[in-house]
């Protein structure tokens, strides 16, 4: 599902790889000896050289803002096994159509309300770049999930956007307002997700904050954006995940 972009100047009409592993990570239990010996007897864990601190678990930093449940643990998944390879990073939220950017570290840049496909899934159709916008399907107009490297172009109309997967058409760019009729600023500005399905697949976001958070972020840079999935499981779409929370990566 996950494709390595390519730059190139595309992007579908009005806008609408995968490479992941887990680091490994496991700490030495040190037992103290048997509860009848003297307490010289027994065995005492050593102290860290100074200086250095026993590592638990790296998590991302969402600085508080409001975050699903889903969304965090990916963070944290990213953060911890160095899935993003040193890269800046975006969660895309498809459910509550919200999108985090974090910096190389897992510090968030930034968060956003997001408008994505009109329809549910997680898979995109084949072949549907190729087509043209008309006879694209209402159920066809997906956000695809997974795991991509991205980069910071321009598509034909010389917009800057970020392309997500090219091969599908699909990037994250500033709203589109060409159609009076989608609303689309006042669907980003409603309180909830409900009417935040709307594009052909690609992920719109306000013009300031791509302008003041993406662009500044993956600028000079390519970067990872994983997008969760809302049909099939985590684990099916990035299948080294592993929860942060108990630190126990799959063999």
């Amino acid at each position: 599902m996950t494709r390595a972009i390519v730059t190139k100047a595309f992007c579908v009409g009005l806008l609408a790889a995968s490479f992941a592993f887990a680091q490994a990570c496991a700490a030495e239990d040190l037992q103290a000896g048997a509860s009848d010996l003297s307490s010289s007897q027994k065995t005492v864990a050593p102290a860290p050289p100074a200086g250095r601190q026993p590592q638990g678990p790296k998590r991302a930093d969402f600085l508080r803002e409001p975050v699903s449940q889903n969304a965090q643990h990916l963070a944290d998944w990213v953060v911890d096994s160095s899935d993003n390879h040193g890269l800046p990073f975006a969660i895309v939220d498809k459910v509550d159509a919200k999108v985090f950017v974090f910096d190389k570290e897992g510090e968030l840049g930034g968060a956003t309300p997001a408008l994505v496909g009109l329809t549910r899934g997680d898979d995109t159709v084949p072949g549907i770049s190729g087509r043209k916008l008309s006879s694209i399907r209402p159920n066809e107009r997906i956000t695809p999930a997974g795991r991509f490297v991205t980069a910071l172009d321009h598509n034909s109309a010389g917009q800057r956007i970020l392309w997500v997967d090219y091969d599908a058409g699909i990037a994250l760019h500033p709203v589109v307002t060409t159609n009076p009729k989608e609303n689309r600023l006042q669907r980003l500005a409603t309180p909830t997700p409900l009417d935040n399905r709307i594009s052909y697949g690609c992920i719109n976001v306000p013009a300031k904050f791509f302008k003041s958070v993406v662009t500044p972020a993956f600028t000079g840079t390519d970067g990872v954006v994983y997008i969760l999935p809302e049909v099939h499981s985590i684990r099916e779409v990035f299948p080294s995940y592993y929860e942060v929370a108990s630190h126990s990566p799959p063999q």
